[in-house]
């Protein structure tokens, strides 16, 4: 064969290597994909996901950055109470369906979420009084009915969220002042009966350091074990802020469930900012994804991380803390900010 036909097939099967993702010899010739995300997190036995919400599901470029970069899909308000059940014993599974099945159809997982929350409610169910007994019945029916349609197709449920108040104390809501807290553990137990292999957790904001709150879980955790009652881990959301300070203790207080015998996860994570966004803050959060991660890393029963959307274009944040934001590793542009690389770096 010719010298000059040999190199024109060589450099042709080089370009099919390459075309293919494999490395054929330098490395200015490879152009490998980068690991993802999930894929880095999976190197320590990790997931790392991000809600979504469904009007963003049109968005095609979100999508795919979403289908691609993430393992763990939360539906931010799709299984809500209100969204599930809004008229009294008549269910709607539409909008949960619909990202359970972009999920599957991704290879992803689903946390589940939520099942008792004191907000998001229907009319129908905070319009009116209730004695213990309906109320009981009414609680039961919807965690069974939406945890059996739901059996099999996800990995975890936020049983109960937000059940506490900053002090430690119960938040005064509908299932705390009709049923008393009872509620928390007939939820667990309900939950558990519909669906035997879904993780079972309860979920809260500021609860990342040691303090009165997540002291408050520490010790309801504990009494929920003595009583048998079936309880899988704890989900700290991390919605935090720069003006307000990182959480210095989180790896001691997600080290502490842990030893309870407890998975832990980081389940809501956003870190936003009062606006205009600058370089200095911008590299500050970028410090605080990467600490946040690491310091799951570093305890073993702490098996994920899941940002609150991971695009500042879906944000709650703007809507809820006027004047604050740019909280999320992605931008308004879907391009990545300093946080994305941040987190890469933690994970690698």
């Amino acid at each position: 064969m010719r010298k000059t036909t040999r190199l024109r097939l060589a450099g042709a099967f080089a370009a099919v290597l390459v075309a293919a993702g494999i490395a054929t010899g330098s490395p200015a010739q490879a152009h490998a994909t980068p690991a993802t995300l999930a894929e880095l997190a999976q190197r320590h036995g990790r997931y790392f996901g991000s809600a979504t919400d469904n009007p963003e599901l049109t968005d095609t470029a979100y999508t795919a950055l979403l289908g691609s970069e993430f393992d763990m899909i939360t539906p931010g308000n799709g299984m809500k109470w209100y969204a599930t059940e809004p008229q009294q014993g008549v269910f709607d599974w539409t909008n949960g369906d619909e990202i359970v099945n972009l999920a599957r159809k991704n290879h992803q997982r689903v946390r589940a979420h939520t099942l008792v929350w004191h907000s998001q409610l229907p009319s129908w169910l905070t319009g009116r009084e209730w004695t213990a007994d309906e109320l009981r019945a009414v609680l039961k029916k919807h965690i069974q009915t939406e945890v059996r349609h739901y059996r099999g197709k996800v990995y975890s449920w936020d049983v109960v969220n937000e059940a506490f108040n900053e002090d430690g104390t119960y938040r005064e809501t509908i299932w705390y002042k009709t049923l008393g807290p009872g509620y928390i553990a007939d939820a667990l137990r309900w939950a558990h009966q519909a669906d035997p292999h879904a993780k079972l957790y309860l979920n809260d904001y500021n609860i990342e350091a040691v303090g009165p709150k997540s002291d408050a879980y520490y010790q309801l955790a504990k009494d929920l074990q003595a009583r048998h009652v079936p309880l899988d881990g704890i989900g700290l959301q991390a919605h935090l802020a720069l003006q307000y300070g990182y959480p210095t203790t989180l790896e001691d207080n997600l080290r502490r469930f842990s030893r309870l015998g407890l998975d832990t996860a980081l389940t809501e994570v956003d870190i936003r900012m009062i606006l205009p966004a600058t370089e200095e803050k911008l590299a500050q959060q970028a410090d605080w994804y990467r600490d946040l991660t690491k310091a799951c890393l570093a305890v073993r029963r702490c098996v994920g991380i899941t940002v609150w959307d991971y695009t500042d274009k879906y944000s709650w944040i703007p809507a809820f803390f006027p004047g604050e934001g740019a909280a999320l590793p992605w931008d308004e542009q879907l391009q990545p900010k300093p946080a994305y690389f941040a987190i890469r770096d933690a994970l690698k």
